[in-house]
């Protein structure tokens, strides 16, 4: 389990580390949608980590997923780069589950 619905306040963004997985899942509980993306900017192959400090994913509007390292902007619900040096690629996004307990979970 990632973390409990309850955990993830409205507008906030979170990552959180997976065994097996090399990047953290950002969870985004945006209009009371929960959206999961791998924190790996497109700007390099590969990708690079996005928050600057811990859970710093998003810009001070709090409108768009953000890379501190690169100045891109993504659309929270797409994951579709809409400023910065990766224009038009995309985050990669990460399927989820909620259990009955509201516990989030990838879906693997």
């Amino acid at each position: 389990m990632l973390c409990r619905l309850e955990d993830l306040a409205e507008g906030e963004a979170r990552g959180f580390e997976v065994p097996g997985l090399r990047a953290k899942v950002i969870l985004v509980r945006r209009e009371g949608r929960i959206h999961a993306w791998r924190d790996l900017c497109p700007h390099y192959a590969g990708g690079t980590p996005m928050a600057w400090k811990r859970d710093a994913y998003l810009n001070g509007a709090r409108t768009h997923l953000a890379c501190h390292a690169h100045g891109a902007w993504f659309d929270i619900e797409t994951g579709t780069c809409v400023q910065g040096p990766c224009l038009g690629k995309r985050l990669t996004r990460v399927a989820l589950r909620l259990d009955k307990e509201g516990g989030i979970h990838l879906d693997r």
